[in-house]
């Protein structure tokens, strides 16, 4: 049996201050349906298919490699493709989300 007059942990009034300041500000929460935890699984997975291949790819290019000054290209051009991997992904599953 729950006590309401129980002490509240920290994150538990974290939290409370957060739903009621979303409340406040006109957002409603709205749960994930089982199509849409499907949909984003398949968007994760196919984006962790893809950093890793990128990872292996990379590792493969840096070890042909001795010149510091290519090495430091190379290692921006792979953090760009990482970054830009990632914003894919995150904008996929937000739309996934978003989606009614």
């Amino acid at each position: 049996m729950a006590d309401d007059s129980a002490p509240k942990s920290a994150y538990e009034l974290a939290m409370e201050r957060l739903r009621k300041k979303d409340a406040a500000a006109g957002i409603t929460r709205q749960p994930v349906t089982e199509a849409q935890k499907a949909a984003v699984g398949e968007v994760r997975n196919f984006y962790e298919a893809k950093l890793a291949e990128l990872e292996v790819l990379h590792q493969g290019q840096l070890r042909r490699l001795f010149d510091p000054e290519q090495r430091a290209v190379l290692e921006e051009q792979y953090q760009r493709d990482r970054e830009r991997l990632v914003a894919e992904r995150d904008a996929k599953i937000e739309k996934v989300r978003s989606t009614a």
